[in-house]
């Protein structure tokens, strides 16, 4: 089976380059810094234009943990209902009870929401008590795959978890290793587990292209540099897929 390349981007430069460097689909968001947010529609219409590409949209209302109260539960139902009208191939999802398991009556309402498109279940996979419990509990939902480190923190450190639920998953569902996946491990990483997807975000700093520079503010975290962004580099993720192919 051909093994692909999932990109996480955060802009349509990042999509641009995930698709001309070889990766098969993109999870698309916001803030990764902070693992990822979901992106503005905005965002998702421009990046649906990039012909040649599956697109993934992240559901994910703020940083933090994934126990959700009803207002953010709402909210992730209208960025699906939206994410689908504007085009996405998937959504990916999550969210957890306070005891640490899938919260299967929340991840029921995204996925009626999202009606049928691709469903990816996201690295809150990691922050759960038992991972078998939970990937019983996500093929039950239907969820076409998870997305994790292994619970570890990266996927190397978790190959021997990753490998064990493509053992019990038995073709029910996809696993999808991401976090810390480079041109030098993916292969291994796939290697090692059994899979055949796998997820980068294969990002560098840009430089900034402004001339004036006004130093000693901060929009963000005073370590924070205002003149250098990240985005998905076309060759780094040529890289990876020629390493996994």
């Amino acid at each position: 089976m051909k093994r692909i390349l999932e990109v996480c981007a955060g802009s349509v430069q990042s999509v641009t380059a995930a698709r001309d460097g070889g990766a098969a689909r993109v999870e698309l968001c916001s803030a990764l810094e902070i693992g990822g947010i979901t992106p503005s529609a905005g965002l998702i219409d421009e990046t649906r234009r990039v012909e040649g590409i599956k697109l993934n949209v992240l559901i994910r209302p703020r940083g933090g943990d994934f126990l959700y109260n009803e207002s953010e539960i709402a909210t992730m139902e209208q960025d699906i209902i939206t994410s689908r009208r504007l085009g996405a191939d998937g959504i990916v999802i999550g969210a957890l009870t306070p005891q640490g398991d899938v919260d299967i009556n929340v991840c029921q309402r995204l996925i009626k929401a999202a009606d049928g498109i691709s469903i990816t279940f996201h690295r809150a996979f990691d922050m759960c008590r038992d991972p078998f419990k939970a990937l019983n509990d996500i093929i039950t939902l239907g969820c076409h795959r998870i997305l994790t480190s292994g619970q570890a923190a990266t996927a190397h450190a978790g190959t021997s978890l990753i490998k064990q639920l493509v053992e019990k998953a038995a073709g029910n569902i996809i696993i999808m290793p991401g976090c810390g996946v480079n041109a030098a491990n993916a292969a291994q990483i796939l290697d090692a587990t059994g899979c055949v997807e796998i997820h980068a975000s294969a990002r560098t700093s840009v430089e900034s292209l402004m001339q004036y520079r006004h130093d000693g503010v901060s929009m963000g975290n005073s370590d924070n540099d205002e003149y250098a962004h990240m985005e998905s580099d076309e060759n780094l993720v040529r890289n990876i897929v020629e390493a996994i192919s």
